[in-house]
């Protein structure tokens, strides 16, 4: 099968687009022909050796930690899985991705694929919707009639973010770039904070009961966003190199979120999608043989919204 590779850890140049062979499921796992991978900010950290210490890979090492493709076999002690059945997972950390045309997938850690989008599109979901239904729900604790700030509504897991607290009935403020306004807003943010204009704590006058923060933002605006959490409510941050602040005395929480694997949240978010109350945004659809060329293009800063990575059809 084809597959991309790095045999070294390195810039985009180490990635190589080469004939691999094709697994063989052991006990608990399937296979599952790739419809679509999708490319995370991490795979470039991890591709880049940065994240040695909490992911430890083997090289070589293909990437890709969302799959979204078809079951074609099983592994010892599989149930509730067929062959044929279309998934959608959030492949183990450490352990080779689906950049390839088939991978290898722990059988619990995978959902049916949602009906209502193409299969190769819902390889957009796993990792940016468990991270934005985790912060919102498992870390926030989110309830209807709360105020959610989302800083950094622009990207992928913003986009779902925004989506899942304005569904769960809470008020969504939203900062983003202008390139990105239109967007956040038809997510259904009830306010759009211009963030290359306007400072944030001015524009957010009420106090917010969960600030989410997805942005790589300047340490000292990410211990602002405390002032504008009341009391009891949460700071959850994604931008794990920065710890998340807090305040003990106001009981305002600080959590760093590592995103987790989850299938049952996973169907969850399925059902909502297929239910029309969550939207797949995908903002590119490269080939497999490209993805060298995505990751330099990321390092660069030159990508915007969620891309899938689509391998030569069979």
């Amino acid at each position: 099968m084809k597959a991309v590779r790095f045999h070294e850890y390195g810039d985009p140049g180490v990635l190589r687009y080469e004939d691999v062979e094709r697994p063989h499921p052991g006990a608990g796992e399937v296979r599952v022909r790739v419809a679509a991978t999708s490319f995370n900010s991490v795979d470039g950290n991890i591709r880049g050796g940065f994240m040695r210490g909490p992911i430890p890979v083997v090289l070589p090492h293909t990437p890709g930690l969302d799959v979204a493709g078809t079951v074609d076999a099983l592994g010892e002690g599989v149930d509730g899985i067929a062959v044929g059945d279309d998934v959608i997972g959030f492949l183990p950390m450490d352990g080779d991705g689906a950049a390839a045309e088939y991978v290898l997938a722990p059988a619990e850690s995978l959902a049916r694929a949602p009906r209502s989008v193409p299969l190769a599109d819902a390889a957009a979901v796993p990792v940016v919707g468990l991270t934005a239904y985790q912060a919102l729900f498992d870390h926030g604790r989110l309830t209807a009639g709360q105020r959610v700030l989302v800083n950094g509504a622009g990207g992928a897991v913003g986009g779902y973010a925004v989506q899942l607290a304005k569904n769960a009935g809470a008020h969504v403020i939203a900062t983003a770039a202008p390139r990105s306004s239109e967007a956040v807003t038809s997510a259904g943010a009830d306010e759009v904070v211009d963030h290359t204009t306007t400072d944030v704590t001015a524009a957010v006058t009420e106090p917010v009961d969960i600030a989410l923060n997805l942005a790589p933002v300047d340490p000292a605006e990410l211990a602002a966003l405390v002032t504008l959490v009341r009391p009891g409510g949460v700071v959850v941050n994604t931008t794990v190199w920065m710890p998340a602040p807090g305040d003990e005395e106001r009981d305002v929480r600080g959590i760093d979120l590592y995103v987790r694997s989850d299938a049952d949240q996973l169907a969850k978010l399925v059902a909502l999608i297929d239910g029309g109350e969550l939207r797949v945004a995908v903002a590119e659809r490269v080939p497999l043989a490209e993805l060298p060329a995505l990751h330099a293009r990321a390092a660069e800063g030159a990508v915007h919204g969620k891309v899938v990575v689509v391998p030569p059809a069979a």
